[in-house]
């Protein structure tokens, strides 16, 4: 089993950056893709990027660069920079991770999730 834990989310304005972080623990964590996922109110959870253990991209055409995922695998954790914030971006952010190496941007194909961390981005 793997625990996702996110942190870093908070009131912003727009323009602004923040960082997101996803400490991963557990026996189970090995090498699987890692992945950000987005939920605005009233919205369904939207993919917004991924990466692999060795480093592979994926974004959202909505994020690309405004958005940058990272992971430090010595430390198990996973980042996402956000730059330019818009009052789009707001939404709860969840971490996930996958059993498998490759990347995915479908919510079914990750098998754990974070509890999330909410993003608001003023206006």
């Amino acid at each position: 089993q793997v625990q996702l834990v996110e942190s870093g989310g908070g009131l912003v304005q727009a323009g602004d950056s923040l960082r997101l972080s996803c400490a991963a623990s557990g026996s189970s964590f090995s090498s699987g893709a890692m992945g950000w996922f987005r939920q605005a109110p009233g919205k369904e959870r939207e993919f917004v990027a991924a990466v692999t253990w060795g480093g592979l991209l994926n974004y959202a055409d909505s994020v690309k660069g405004r958005f940058t995922v990272s992971r430090d695998n010595t430390k198990n954790t996973l980042y996402l920079q956000m730059s330019s914030l818009e009052p789009e971006d707001t939404a709860v952010y969840y971490c996930a991770a996958r059993r498998t190496r490759w990347p995915s941007t479908q919510i079914v194909e990750y098998d754990y999730w974070g509890q999330g961390t909410q993003v608001t981005v003023s206006s």
